[in-house]
């Protein structure tokens, strides 16, 4: 239980400080970011404008405590101030409206190729020497060195416009109304399959020719020895004797694999003009539009660390030592 604590805690405070250094990183910013959108979009200055803009980036002249203390509050109500580019559309809605393209999308791509992945590693480990593990980490390892933007582009000249197969860009129909609907869903997918290759091409080899070699030393351990000479069954031997400590490591790489999920994939998003986190931030960031850059900063820290959390517990669930090192720690 005090591993968990722990856990808890630490998570706690990581959240503070990233909210932390996002209010300071905007006000070390060389000089002012509102009076230069007052200028970029007028070309004069107008006080009251100012001082209007001054108030959404919560920049004032107060005391620095009172200004922290003010952007914690408006952070736990929801007010993350207005874009500048959707103004006056609220950064929490866009992020809103952003944040399931890039979970839903790369989060299951990921995850389906986290899972193929490590059980194609344990299968020729099991099988070493054979033609799968001779052929397919090589063939992984040739589609993750490819760089994905290149690839990206690779796939829509040919599949999407010499060959029209698969939309160009966007991530759905523009003459379909949103809704849990069959033809939402079918188109949802249908603009998610080329950018959803590209991810697991790019990701599948680490999670082959990492488990491959974890499995590969587990399963030279006396303990699977010696159950392999006890008669335990094949199934029993890989997955509950080998497979679950060779995967340990596997854990630390799907936290940071997860923890990257959000701002990992902006060429890939800015390829394929999917419209999820990645696409926005490199919008946000051409446009100069600070509030949203901020919001996004945040969210991609937020998420990063509670995967981080989810990882760690289920690490100490699977391996007891852990629980017991981080509890006198």
């Amino acid at each position: 239980m005090r591993y968990y604590l722990n856990r808890v805690g630490f998570l706690v405070l990581s959240i503070w400080a990233a909210i932390t250094l996002n209010f300071i990183l905007p006000r070390l910013m060389p000089g002012d970011p509102a009076a230069s959108m007052i200028a970029k979009q007028a070309g004069n200055i107008n006080p009251n404008a100012l001082n209007a803009i001054r108030q959404q980036l919560g920049l004032s002249n107060g005391p620095i405590i009172v200004q922290y203390w003010q952007y914690v509050q408006h952070l736990v109500e929801g007010r993350w101030g207005d874009s500048f580019q959707y103004f006056p559309t609220p950064v929490i809605n866009i992020i809103a409206s952003s944040l399931p393209w890039t979970l839903v999308l790369l989060g299951v791509v990921t995850v389906i190729a986290i899972i193929v992945g490590t059980l194609a590693g344990i299968w020729i480990a099991w099988r070493r020497g054979g033609v799968a593990d001779n052929v397919l980490p090589v063939v992984t390892m040739f589609g993750q060195s490819i760089p994905v933007f290149w690839l990206g582009l690779v796939l829509i000249y040919f599949l999407a416009f010499r060959h029209p197969f698969f939309p160009l860009a966007h991530g759905v129909s523009n003459n379909i109304s949103p809704g849990f609907t069959a033809p939402y869903i079918k188109s949802l997918i249908y603009h998610g399959i080329l950018p959803g290759i590209v991810v697991f091409a790019s990701t599948i080899s680490g999670w082959v020719v990492g488990m491959r070699n974890n499995m590969m030393s587990t399963l030279g351990e006396d303990y699977v020895v010696f159950a392999e000479a006890k008669g335990v069954s094949t199934r029993r031997l890989v997955f509950s004797y080998a497979a679950r400590n060779a995967m340990l490591p596997q854990l630390t790489s799907m936290a940071i694999a997860l923890s990257t999920l959000i701002g990992g994939q902006i060429l890939i998003e800015q390829v394929f003009s999917y419209p999820g986190i990645g696409f926005a931030l490199t919008t946000a960031v051409s446009s100069e539009d600070y509030p949203l850059i901020q919001g996004m900063f945040l969210i991609i820290a937020v998420v990063a660390l509670v995967f981080n959390f989810i990882v760690d517990i289920l690490y100490g669930w699977l391996d007891p030592r852990v629980r017991r090192r981080g509890a006198t720690s």
